[in-house]
Parts: C-alpha cells; sequence; structure tokens
C-alpha cells in the first residue's frame, strides 16, 4: 500500500542525520535537512554528498539542505532532532517558535544531559508545545545506513499514531523500524551502550581474546539493566534492538565512534587528540561521568563504569583497574533471574 508523502524535517547535518534524510528522501517523501555549516549545505546541494560526515556516500538528489532553521521546519509533519547532546536544548529553544502542537518530535540523539539527568526526549517536552514525541534507536551505524545495508531501528513513543507515522515514513526494503512503547527505556539503553563501546574499543587495542570480549559483552548488559531498572525502566527493553542490538554492534564495529575512543585510549594515545580526530562526536565519554555520578547517587553497582571514569577522567591506569575488575565481587550471571539473599530466604520459607 502507497503512504502519502509527506513533507519531513532532519534537524542536524551530520552523520546520522544525513542518512536518516536519505531515508525519507528515498521513500519519497519531501525532506529538508538543516545545519549550521554553509559548506556543507553546498556540498549536499552540488555533489549530494556529506563530504564532511559522510565522504563517498552519494545522497539522494531530492533532500533540501539549509541553514535557515524556519525554512526548515515550517509546514512540515514530522521532525527528526539529530543535535548532539549539548547543543540540543539551544537548538530546540531555537526552533521553538516555528513549532505548533501538530508537529511530531522524534529525538535520534543518544546522549544525556547533566543538568538533571534528563534525557532528550524530557528536552523535546520542556522547549517545545509538542505533545507527540518519539524517540528513534537502535544498531545504526550512520555509514552503513547511507550506504543502504540492511537495518533495523527502534521508534519508541507513548503515542501509537506516531509509531506507526515514523515506521510509514522510514521503512523501506533496507531500513526496517520496529516499534516500543519504553520511551525512557529505549532512550536509555542508547545512551548507555556508549560508555561500554569504549570499553570494548579498549579490549580490542589490548588484543584481549574472544573470550575476554564476550564476558566484557554481557557483564555490560546487566549493568545496564540492573541501572535502568533502579531509574523506573523496563530492562526488557535491552533485549531487543534498542539494548543488546545497538550494543553489540558498538562494541565491535571500527566504525563506531565510542569504540574508536576507547581503541585509541588502549594505543596510549590522549583522549584530546583522539576526540580532536574523531571527525563527529563520542556521546559516551560524557556520559561516563554522568552516569558514574548518578550510579553513585542510588548506589547501583557498576564496576566497569567507575573503571573506565578511573581510567579517562582519575589518571589511573589500565592494568590496574582491569585487575581489580577481575578480583572484584561475583555477582550473578543473568541480572533478575538469581535472587539476593532476602528474596532467597522467602523462596525458601514458602517451599517449607
Amino acid at each position: 500500500m502507497s503512504i502519502p508523502a509527506e513533507k519531513i524535517a532532519v534537524l542536524g547535518g551530520g552523520s546520522f542525520g544525513t542518512a536518516i534524510a536519505n531515508i525519507v528522501a528515498d521513500n519519497g517523501h519531501s525532506v529538508t535537512l538543516w545545519m549550521r555549516d554553509q559548506d556543507i549545505v553546498e556540498s549536499i546541494r552540488t555533489q549530494h554528498e556529506n563530504t564532511r560526515y559522510l565522504p563517498g556516500k552519494k545522497l539522494n538528489s531530492s533532500i533540501l539542505p539549509t541553514t535557515d532553521l524556519r525554512e526548515a521546519v515550517q509546514d512540515t509533519t514530522i521532525i527528526f532532532v539529530a543535535i548532539p547532546s549539548k547543543a540540543f536544548r539551544a537548538v530546540l529553544q531555537q526552533a521553538r517558535p516555528f513549532l505548533h502542537p501538530g508537529h511530531i518530535l522524534v529525538s535520534t540523539t543518544k546522549g544525556i544531559e547533566e543538568d538533571g539527568f534528563l534525557m532528550m526526549s524530557q528536552i523535546l517536552e520542556q522547549e517545545s508545545p509538542c505533545g507527540k514525541i518519539g524517540v528513534l534507536s537502535g544498531p545504526n551505524l550512520a555509514k552503513e545506513v547511507a550506504q543502504r545495508v540492511l537495518t533495523g531501528t527502534v521508534i519508541a513513543s507513548e503515542h501509537e499514531d506516531v509509531r506507526t507515522r515514523v515506521q510509514d515514513v522510514l521503512s523501506c526494503n533496507y531500513f526496517r523500524v520496529y516499534a516500543n512503547n519504553d520511551v525512557f527505556g529505549v532512550e536509555l539503553a542508547g545512551a548507555l551502550k556508549n560508555i561500554y563501546a569504549i570499553a570494548s574499543g579498549m579490549a580490542s587495542a589490548l588484543g584481549m581474546g574472544e573470550n575476554t570480549k564476550a564476558m566484557l559483552i554481557t557483564r555490560s548488559l546487566a549493568e545496564m539493566s540492573r541501572f535502568a531498572a533502579k531509574l523506573g525502566g523496563n530492562p526488557m527493553t535491552f533485549l531487543g534492538l534498542a539494548g543488546v542490538g545497538d550494543l553489540f554492534v558498538t562494541c565491535t564495529s571500527p566504525l563506531s565512534r565510542n569504540f574508536q575512543v576507547g581503541f585509541g585510549l588502549g594505543q596510549g594515545k590522549p583522549l584530546d587528540d583522539i576526540l580532536a580526530n574523531l571527525g563527529g562526536t563520542a556521546e559516551g565519554v560524557n556520559t561516563i561521568r554522568l552516569v558514574k555520578k548518578q550510579s553513585v547517587e542510588l548506589e547501583v553497582y557498576m564496576p566497569l563504569v567507575h573503571g573506565l571514569h578511573e581510567i579517562i577522567f582519575e589518571g589511573k591506569q589500565l592494568k590496574d583497574v582491569i585487575k581489580r575488575l577481575m578480583l572484584g565481587e561475583q555477582n550473578s550471571d543473568v541480572e533478575f533471574v538469581l535472587p539476593g539473599p532476602d528474596k532467597l530466604a522467602s523462596f525458601k520459607k514458602a517451599k517449607a
């Protein structure tokens, strides 16, 4: 069944924002791609290529790039916001005069705002008049999406029509969109996995074995779901594409910017040099700091997060942190399956 063409806006001309605009254009919708950089606008307009963030990847020629926020947003139905977390609120504040309650806003940003430990969807709620908000997240490496490699993603929203509309706009023969109503869980999973991609990059640089990498990924999933449950999220969400799917791809692919950060750290390179040559934003560095602080306040056991914090922000030696992690508390294998001491005592009493 053919879907009526819609007018879509994508705010953010980085790699993923450009990739999303490309999907929308491939599906026959009108799409405006907003960014600040006039040079990138011209490269997309004249060469059909984002020469800075997706060099060599040909884009649909119908994408309309612009630096004019009003032009990008006016008369649109759905707006995808693909802005790095540090600038997310500022851009929404600039766009607010052009937004109306009928707009559907969808965040694609996998980060957390420091003040209040806020997810991007919460910023959308605070800074816009729009009542229908969603989150797009999953194992979506932008370079592969731009190459039209088969990919799955998740649209999470409390509103069924938001989920359906986004599925209609983005679904195609190379991009599959699954639905979820757990906005907080999907969004938190997307932010947390960046932390563990840094750890995996370090492990890869150090030449650690496949057994080690497997242990690292599964223990990362345990930490993520434990933390989410403490904050009121649904740990089952972490078994889907937004959780284990995204965790797997960012922990194993050199295309992941957070993996690249970890790999550079494992090679002994200074963090500032790594970030300066990255060619994009690695949200995981700031997320480590925020999650470590929050885990202390909530008393959530997160040894990997604390270990990474010691290496990146406290100047601790990698080998010393790894040794302590291996000698630390041996926790249960699968989170929420093996009962804790209190639950175990109650279980035994009930059986008796």
